[in-house]
């Protein structure tokens, strides 16, 4: 496994709320300005397929993973030779929510996409996380 990024804050707001801009797809470039669209096929909820369009990227299939209400969701999609996982947890704490985003990579040609299409997320997923807090605490 490469770990390709992680990232923690703390949030006045309550854990439901980032939740469900996690399972609002259609909200996620307000948040992460490298996507350009996603879409879920049914309900949200684990086992869910979807498709997202990464700006200047090519459309990526990807599988609701984990879905635990107001807790944890987490997509992974399949790239030639690795799985790319992307997992957002939200806990309660005594101010409001403790939030996490860990991103990682398995499979034989991680090593390759890690140094490639996926080196920018050690910088882009703490600062989508930091944008995803300003816009639910607005």
């Amino acid at each position: 496994m490469i770990e390709l990024a992680t990232a923690s804050r703390a949030s006045t707001a309550a854990p439901s709320l980032f939740f469900d801009r996690w399972v609002d797809h259609s909200s996620w470039s307000a948040w992460s300005p490298d996507t350009e669209w996603v879409r879920v096929d049914g309900p949200v909820k684990a086992g869910a397929h979807g498709v997202l369009k990464p700006k200047g990227g090519p459309r990526t299939k990807f599988l609701v993973a984990e879905c635990e209400r107001d807790r944890v969701y987490t997509d992974v999609s399949r790239v030639p030779g690795a799985t790319l996982t992307f997992r957002h947890t939200a806990a309660p704490s005594p101010t409001g929510s403790e939030l996490t985003v860990t991103v990682w990579l398995e499979g034989p040609m991680s090593w390759l996409w890690a140094r490639t299409a996926f080196r920018g997320f050690r910088q882009s997923v703490p600062a989508d996380l930091d944008r995803l807090v300003a816009l639910v605490e607005s």
